[in-house]
């Protein structure tokens, strides 16, 4: 699907790639709001699916009530602290042994994968 350039989305996508607290679509609202100041919270919501969808943000979804959004889209994965929410990307070199060992126990085939931790923070006393 072709979308229209949007200036509001490029904004939107800017904000994302110039942070890494992974937020929510109310805090980049509060941030893109600034430079657009009749921006609306939909507008926000509309131009987050539409990044997802041509694959230039990603969505993370652990439990929380609140959606955040990524725009680090290569292969990496999530520590999130239970105390203060915070998410925190590491990268790890996943045991192809491990995989193969599943997909043999299950018989099937593996496309992806999604590995996060949980736990506290440095600064929540991890």
């Amino acid at each position: 699907m072709k979308f229209r350039k949007s200036k509001q989305r490029e904004k939107i996508l800017e904000v994302l790639k110039n942070t890494n607290c992974h937020p929510t679509a109310d805090w980049v609202y509060d941030q893109v709001k600034k430079e657009f100041p009749n921006l609306s919270l939909g507008t926000v919501y509309r131009n987050l699916k539409i990044l997802r969808q041509q694959g230039k943000i990603k969505k993370i979804e652990h439990g929380s009530t609140y959606d955040r959004f990524d725009a680090v889209t290569n292969e990496h994965y999530h520590f999130i602290c239970e105390k203060c929410g915070q998410i925190i990307d590491f990268k790890l070199e996943i045991n192809k042994e491990m995989i193969d060992k599943i997909e043999e126990q299950l018989n099937c085939t593996t496309t992806r994968q999604k590995f996060e931790l949980y736990g506290l923070c440095g600064e929540c006393g991890g």
